[in-house]
């Protein structure tokens, strides 16, 4: 990453699917991780920083439409810019 493009802010709440309201392919363009109760994770699909939540997928399962199957864990998130 050079100075001269810097990363946008961390939005409060974020989605790694492009059809979501909340997806900015921005943020994309640059490496982000997520941090929940102190503890990195790198299967976050979608988080919110001020709820407090993050969903992620649930083992293998898919819908019918063959997207994951999303289970939402609560707790302190940190999302940054590695």
């Amino acid at each position: 990453m050079n100075e001269a493009q810097q990363p946008p802010p961390v939005p409060d709440r974020l989605c790694t699917d492009p059809r979501s309201p909340h997806h900015i392919a921005a943020v994309f363009e640059h490496d982000i991780g997520i941090r929940l109760n102190d503890k990195e994770r790198s299967d976050v699909a979608e988080y919110c920083i001020s709820e407090g939540w993050v969903k992620v997928p649930a083992g293998k399962t898919v819908d019918r439409k063959g997207k994951p199957l999303l289970i939402k864990l609560k707790g302190k998130v940190e999302a940054f810019y590695r």
